[in-house]
């Protein structure tokens, strides 16, 4: 009898060629299925139904994210040896799901950049920030997809420092494709003051007027959690390794 399980997991986007799987590219998408299949948690792809809540742009990094399967062993059974694995991929929260659970569906994303804080006015930044919450057409902060509602609702945009940076996290249900650094890369020229607050009005309020802000980088960009309405079971001291584990990707960055 299958049961469906949900694991929780990061990895530095730098390891890897992106999330999703890719003829002759090491992905992490890759690397999980090779994994589960290694362990013989599943044999088969298509038959465990593994299904992922985000999936990353080549450099991006993740604290949180979940895919789910099909599997015939519990998850008392998976846990011990998933999390014992030695790999590029820290797994370390797990929890059995309905069958019919879509990690895609989520209650909320957080999304988190290191922005540099060289020659940035932190009130314009801050000024900038706040355009975006709320719910907008989004069509010029995105890479829209054919047929893709440009809708979506950002509930929050909370900007911290941390030594050399701003640290911004964004708060949401879901994301549009390079939504974030879409956005981001407007707050560093609005900070900068090349770009005014009411082009950025503009550029949201008249959407069919298109117009083009440029994309950042993506290694600064983490996908820090995704959650639902259960809560999952982790290994000891999960919050103590992820914090090293995110300090170890800022540090790349200075």
């Amino acid at each position: 009898m299958f049961v469906r399980v949900a694991i929780k997991f990061a990895y530095d986007g730098k390891n890897f060629s992106g999330y999703a799987r890719q003829p002759g590219q090491r992905t992490i998408e890759q690397a999980l299925l090779d994994m589960l299949i290694e362990q013989r948690i599943f044999q088969d792809t298509k038959m465990s139904c593994f299904r992922t809540a985000s999936r990353t742009d080549k450099g991006v990094s993740a604290l949180g994210n979940v895919c789910a399967f099909d599997t015939i062993f519990s998850r008392e059974e998976i846990f011990p040896i998933l999390t014992k694995e030695v790999s590029d991929i820290f797994i370390y929260g797990i929890q059995s799901v309905t069958a019919d659970f879509y990690p895609r569906h989520a209650k909320r994303r957080q999304y988190r950049y290191y922005l540099r804080r060289e020659n940035l006015d932190v009130d314009r930044v801050l000024s900038a920030a706040g355009l975006f919450t709320g719910e907008h057409n989004f069509q010029n902060f995105a890479r829209v997809e054919p047929l893709k509602n440009p809708v979506r609702t950002i509930e929050n945009i909370v900007v911290g420092e941390n030594q050399d940076f701003f640290v911004l996290d964004f708060y949401a249900q879901t994301f549009l494709w390079n939504q974030i650094r879409r956005i981001v890369s407007v707050l560093k020229k609005v900070g900068t003051g090349s770009l005014s607050l009411e082009s950025v009005r503009q550029a949201l309020d008249y959407p069919e007027k298109k117009m083009d802000f440029q994309v950042a980088a993506s290694e600064p960009l983490i996908l820090k959690d995704v959650l639902y309405d259960f809560s999952f079971k982790y290994v000891t001291d999960h919050k103590k390794k992820l914090l090293r584990f995110e300090n170890s990707i800022v540090s790349l960055l200075c």
